[in-house]
């Protein structure tokens, strides 16, 4: 496809630089990272060059290479661009866009990633906070935001906010238990491994997977 198109509509064509870049989310999910990042690097230049820094579709490239990045384990390439990438976001779009939302939350991503609680946990509590007030409670990507928060929570040994905040996503996401259940049975392994079988916070977690079974 890409070959084709850069031989009917030219290299400099946004659909050509389309091809080109799920290419390389593709060669970045096939676990290639030698052969992702050069053509993401070779996306967003082009992208930069055609479309301008501003373009939304440069704006995606920019997310979608600082992706790659943190994917192949360079958050020192990843975060800087992720912070740039928001930048640009809340100066194009403006802070309430969807796609802000999303880069914001990317951005947290990486802190965590790259064993930074401190900056993580609380972008992901404003992101949290503004697609509740966007989108709305119940949308996807609160409920994503809200997981997010809560395994960051975790993530930091702070179980008395992290348990609440899964049960508000298992409740929030009432119809999608497919996905509720086997966050509640990692969550409860976990607890059992490190806090015993017996310990008051890996009953209630037990408790919560038996309700999501009996829903």
């Amino acid at each position: 496809t890409l070959a084709d198109r850069e031989r009917v509509l030219g290299p400099d064509h946004p659909s050509t630089l389309l091809s080109r870049s799920n290419l390389a989310n593709a060669y970045e999910s096939a676990g290639d990272p030698g052969r992702a990042i050069p053509l993401h690097e070779a996306t967003l230049a082009d992208c930069e060059r055609v479309l301008g820094p501003d373009h939304p579709d440069t704006l995606l490239s920019r997310n979608n290479l600082a992706y790659a990045y943190e994917s192949a384990g360079d958050p020192g390439r990843a975060i800087p661009l992720f912070e740039a990438t928001l930048a640009d976001h809340e100066r194009v779009l403006g802070p309430d866009h969807p796609s802000t939302l999303t880069s914001q939350n990317n951005l947290a991503n990486a802190y965590e990633s790259a064993g930074d609680p401190g900056r993580a946990i609380p972008l992901f509590e404003a992101t949290l906070a503004d697609r509740e007030r966007v989108l709305g409670p119940d949308h996807p990507n609160t409920l994503t935001s809200r997981n997010n928060l809560a395994g960051a929570y975790g993530s930091a040994g702070d179980l008395g906010r992290a348990i609440p905040l899964f049960e508000a996503t298992l409740y929030g996401s009432a119809g999608d238990l497919g996905r509720a259940i086997p966050l509640f049975e990692a969550t409860l392994a976990d607890h059992e491994r490190v806090l015993g079988p017996d310990h008051p916070t890996t009953k209630v977690v037990r408790r919560n997977l038996d309700t999501a079974r009996d829903s």
